[in-house]
């Protein structure tokens, strides 16, 4: 029995990097599943899924969430999704190119659920990540050129 080729999944829904991820696998030639709940225009490129789900909270990460596994890489900054790929044996990136692994994932999830709870407290509080650079382009790059070296190796 072989093992199953790496494929890299991307939570499309507001991901910054969808053409970078495009370039780096074909590159690599790997299967590509671009999974939102629609408005995207399909790529012509013949490693390119596009997913299109059905409308509804969390449904496109739980697609993902069912699929990813090992040797798969997953594109998400979608914290809750990232801890179940992880949990499932996935690489995840965030589009910045930060690894998102079961050595960090907790204070993560923990610290992003504080988060949640300060906003909720505060109505008025209007908080927001930094804007998206292009050395968070080049970062992330550089970690889906490694993750997909290691997918191979695994």
């Amino acid at each position: 029995m072989t093992e199953a080729a790496p494929a890299i999944y991307v939570d499309a829904d507001a991901c910054p990097v969808k053409a970078e991820v495009e370039r780096v696998g074909t590159r690599h030639k790997v299967r590509m599943l671009i999974v939102s709940n629609g408005g995207l225009r399909p790529s012509r490129n013949p490693l390119v899924e596009t997913v299109v789900v059905p409308d509804g909270p969390d449904v496109a990460d739980m697609w993902i969430a069912g699929r990813a596994g090992p040797r798969d890489i997953v594109v998400t900054s979608d914290i809750p999704l990232a801890a179940r790929c992880v949990e499932n044996g996935a690489q995840v990136l965030k589009h910045t190119g930060e690894a998102l692994t079961a050595a960090n994932i907790g204070n993560i999830l923990a610290t992003r659920d504080l988060m949640a709870d300060v906003r909720a407290a505060d109505p008025f509080h209007q908080g927001g990540g930094r804007a998206f650079s292009k050395a968070d382009r080049s970062r992330f790059l550089d970690a889906l050129e490694r993750a997909l070296r290691k997918a191979r190796t695994l």
